[in-house]
């Protein structure tokens, strides 16, 4: 229905704005504790809370899945998603960071089209391409001069592309707030096992000890801003279809080339500029074009 694909995009595109403002909470404690440290006390906070608002509004049933390794799929999902990233913003300027994570919208037209069978108007995959050439123009001269640290966002985008196709396969097995439930229920623990592993590798570098208060109030703005945005942006994938609310995540780009300016003091250039602005209109135009495609006049909508 056109409804459900304006309404889906609608949600996604308020989530990844939210998630965007967590991105520049994150980076400001680059130094002061590693980031799985981070990811590991956000999503226990997150998993917590969530826990007990669970609890109190569906009661005890609702912590049953339907369908227990598609959960723990999610929960993986969003660990490795989260953990490559935020240690690729402690690393990387905020754009350059948020530009090569914008692989994941490709990566979903193809996982949403090969594991839920899902129909894509040639039009995606053409402003998709559009986009990418954008990303590239942010990364110039290449992704060399970036070394490893250029495969963390990659990493992110891919496993951040199947958590949101996991979240349209699990549409309807329970309510929005059981969904995030599970979801951060099964990231915080995997999340929690490399902490410890990196804490007790012998490695100095990779120890670390107790957060200061300032680092803890931190994460719970992340756990509060982040688990809000999931939720959105599962609504939206619900609503719409994974491929379709991918688009939205652009947005984040947006955000994260002000407040690199505005907080970090990396002042974009033309080239940078350049390259958002093409990935900005080609998710633009693609979300316009989703839209048409499932209006009245336009015929029957794409089945998803």
């Amino acid at each position: 229905m056109a409804n459900d694909t304006r309404a889906g995009l609608a949600y996604a595109l308020a989530g990844f704005v939210t998630l965007a403002i967590g991105d520049v909470v994150i980076k400001t404690m680059a130094g002061t504790w590693p980031p799985y440290a981070v990811a590991a006390l956000r999503f226990s906070i997150g998993s917590l809370a969530l826990s007990v608002w669970l609890w109190r509004s569906e009661g005890t049933k609702a912590f049953v899945p339907q369908n227990l390794w598609l959960q723990m799929a999610r929960g993986f999902c969003l660990a490795a998603a989260s953990l490559s990233f935020f240690s690729a913003i402690y690393i990387m300027p905020l754009a350059e960071a948020v530009a090569i994570s914008f692989l994941s919208p490709i990566l979903t037209q193809a996982f949403g089209g090969l594991l839920l069978k899902e129909r894509l108007r040639p039009q995606v995959f053409v402003v998709s391409l559009i986009a990418l050439v954008g990303v590239f123009i942010v990364l110039r001269p290449n992704v060399a001069e970036l070394g490893w640290a250029a495969l963390l966002p990659l990493c992110s985008a891919v496993f951040f592309s199947l958590l949101l196709v996991a979240n349209r396969a699990s549409a309807g097995q329970g309510s929005g707030l059981s969904m995030q439930v599970f979801v951060a229920g099964f990231c915080a623990p995997v999340l929690i096992v490399v902490s410890l592993a990196a804490k007790f590798s012998g490695i100095p570098e990779l120890d670390f000890g107790w957060p200061s208060w300032g680092v803890v109030l931190r994460c719970v703005v992340v756990a509060v801003t982040a688990t809000t945005a999931h939720w959105l942006a599962y609504i939206g994938a619900a609503k719409a279809g994974a491929a379709a609310i991918a688009p939205a995540l652009y947005v984040q780009l947006l955000v994260a080339i002000v407040a690199g300016w505005l907080v970090f003091d990396d002042v974009p250039d033309v080239f940078t500029l350049a390259g958002s602005g093409l990935i900005i209109a080609a998710g633009l135009y693609l979300w316009r074009d989703g839209v048409r495609a499932t209006s009245p006049k336009q015929g029957l909508p794409i089945k998803r």
